[in-house]
């Protein structure tokens, strides 16, 4: 089966090598977003997808807007593939793309379908604090993540699965599944069309996504910090403050962090304390700072202060000479 692979992040890398790794597939060439500026030195950088592509001397294109670049276009018509993958590409394709492969344009979706239609399936996802996502395989259409459902695969979220953690377990996820997908089309599958009224989106993350209030509760903080990592921000003594990891301190989640299990119990008491949303309660050794919410209580287990490197809460704690009363503020603009 001849094959072009159309991705950029690295979330689309695992896919891709699937592909080359087995001779049932023929990878012609690969499409993904043009070079950019990254790093401390702000040098023009591949995408992970384009450098295992030159690694295995594969044609690579990089249009700045593929339905308007009519060399690729062209180009892509000619090379005669029998499907394309698409893998968090970044661009949404044409009717003109979408029709060129004779078996169709095949997209590999980091959610559950119809659930988490969009560019942030598996940030929203956490955000929401579901249990369970996965991966669907669908024949594309003109639509965002509209297309006939061909194979779905599910898997558990852990509470304190972040969404890099949820990133490497759905890649291998979506790899397994493409090859068994791209086996069995238009054999053993039967497309099914999804159904709107059940539709949910995950769309572009925005810079207010990522500002903590405290007044909010703390599994909705947990969630959004571990949702949006590691970019969510509060201020400390006027700066700002990254949160990186947390963890939600409640009888209600005992069973599901038993390390936790015996600091859990000792928030019993701290929870009957009159403070402010924002306020450290606690500062327990070895581990960080509990802070008061809006409703329970937040361990904040890593952070970054601005300009530093990412900490351990205990850490920061030490090093900041943080005490118990001290108020992290909202981040506001």
């Amino acid at each position: 089966m001849k094959v072009i692979f159309f991705g950029t992040p690295q979330f689309a890398v695992p896919t891709l090598e699937r592909l080359l790794s087995n001779p049932e597939f023929e990878v012609l060439g690969v499409v993904t977003q043009p070079d950019k500026r990254r790093g401390r030195g702000n040098q023009m950088m591949p995408s992970p997808v384009k450098s295992v592509a030159l690694s295995h001397q594969l044609r690579v294109w990089q249009p700045q807007r593929i339905k308007k670049d009519e060399e690729t276009l062209t180009q892509l018509q000619e090379t005669g593939a029998d499907v394309f993958v698409v893998v968090a590409y970044g661009q949404i394709l044409s009717q003109q793309i979408l029709d060129m492969p004779s078996l169709g344009c095949i997209n590999v979706h980091g959610s559950i379908l119809p659930k988490y239609r969009g560019a942030a399936p598996i940030q929203w996802c956490l955000y929401h604090g579901e249990i369970e996502t996965g991966i669907t395989t669908m024949l594309m259409d003109a639509g965002m993540d509209t297309g006939a459902m061909l194979l779905k695969a599910s898997t558990p979220i852990r509470l304190l699965d972040n969404a890099q953690d949820l990133q490497e377990k759905l890649a291998g996820v979506g790899a397994d599944l493409l090859v068994e997908t791209l086996r069995k089309l238009n054999q053993e599958i039967e497309p099914i069309p999804q159904d709107a009224s059940e539709a949910t989106y995950a769309p572009l993350i925005k810079k207010p996504d990522y500002y903590i209030d405290w007044s909010k509760e703390a599994i909705a903080l947990h969630n959004q910090i571990r949702g949006f990592f590691p970019d969510c921000v509060a201020r400390f003594r006027g700066n700002p403050l990254k949160i990186i990891a947390t963890a939600p301190l409640s009888s209600a989640y005992g069973s599901l962090l038993p390390e936790l299990e015996a600091l859990q119990q000792e928030c019993q008491a701290l929870s009957s304390l009159s403070v402010h949303p924002g306020e450290v309660v606690n500062i327990v050794k070895g581990m960080g700072p509990i802070v008061q919410t809006g409703d329970g209580l937040l361990l904040l287990r890593e952070v970054q202060l601005s300009g530093k490197r990412a900490q351990s809460g205990w850490d920061f704690a030490n090093g900041t000479r943080l005490a118990v009363g001290e108020v992290l503020e909202s981040f506001e603009l």
